[in-house]
């Protein structure tokens, strides 16, 4: 019960009464937890739902232009042949699914939530750059190097979110709450 008190003397609580018979009682809460930057934590994790959802829709709902056109000013996917329509809606249903989570850890900016997503990204944003360095090959040196970059940059961001999202002070070692 102790605990349980404490618990809750650190969570932001709000009581209501559903039913006075039998005196029935809901208690929502949510965490409020320091962060090192909430704007750069909301910022972060913005662009990654922006970015998902960008990719997300367009694969799921046209995915024989997302085929061929990706990423409308260049075309990059058509570039690693061949065209399948089952993987390629699959694939949006995956960014979707990413930028619900995403977008739910920027409103909340609840810490397991935001390194949840993050880490599950970061772990799949890795494979996939790594996947593209090494099959460069039909792709203009321009090309190469933006695509590159783009990739990177949805690896870079979860890790600034990670950043943001830790306690102030805290070391990379501090990582564990009680």
């Amino acid at each position: 019960m102790r605990r349980q008190v404490k618990r809750l003397r650190s969570t932001r609580s709000r009581v209501l009464k559903l039913d006075t018979k039998y005196s029935v009682f809901l208690v929502t809460s949510f965490s409020v937890e320091k962060m090192r930057s909430l704007r750069t934590a909301r910022l972060a994790l913005g662009l990654l739902c922006a970015s998902a959802l960008l990719i997300g829709v367009t694969a799921t709902i046209a995915p024989r232009t997302f085929y061929e056109d990706f990423p409308f000013l260049a075309h990059w996917v058509d570039l690693l042949p061949p065209y399948n329509e089952h993987l390629v809606t699959d694939v949006g249903g995956l960014y979707l699914g990413f930028a619900v989570i995403f977008g739910w850890a920027a409103w909340a900016l609840e810490r397991p939530l935001v390194r949840a997503v993050c880490i599950g990204w970061l772990l799949t944003a890795t494979l996939h750059l790594v996947f593209h360095a090494g099959h460069l090959e039909g792709f203009s040196t321009a090309d190469a190097i933006a695509e590159l970059a783009s990739l990177a940059l949805l690896v870079g961001a979860p890790v600034v979110a990670l950043w943001a999202a830790g306690a102030p002070g805290a070391g990379p070692s501090n990582g564990r709450q009680p």
